[in-house]
């Protein structure tokens, strides 16, 4: 199976080792799951990936980070790739700001933190 790249955004390095380490264990050996602690450094990497791969399967983004929320991150990354499944996690969001993101967004899934590991995978890759 060819290698995809699943990218998981957080300002806390504690929740990005968690979810790397329960995705990559969930995904199995077809997926490489990768960090970004800020949206700017997410916007990057997705370019990295874009150019050298390997090819995004979806991304997964906590709401509230300094500099560059989870919400303006997210549209910038629909832009970017309107077809990828894009994944809003939070601890703090209101859900009704949550799930006006959903809808205008089109996002696989809004979960609140922490989330079970199989219902992130499925809102993934469907």
């Amino acid at each position: 199976m060819a290698e995809r790249s699943i990218l998981v955004v957080d300002d806390e390095p504690i929740i990005l080792l968690a979810l790397r380490l329960s995705l990559a264990t969930a995904l199995g050996p077809g997926y490489r799951v990768e960090t970004a602690p800020s949206g700017a450094a997410a916007l990057a990497l997705m370019d990295e990936l874009d150019a050298d791969g390997p090819p995004l399967a979806g991304v997964v983004s906590d709401w509230r980070m300094p500099h560059m929320s989870g919400d303006r991150f997210l549209r910038e990354a629909r832009q970017r790739y309107p077809d990828l499944p894009l994944v809003l996690l939070t601890g703090y969001a209101d859900r009704d700001l949550a799930e006006a993101l959903h809808r205008e967004l089109g996002l696989a899934a809004s979960l609140e933190k922490p989330c079970d590991t199989a219902a992130l995978v499925r809102a993934l890759l469907g």
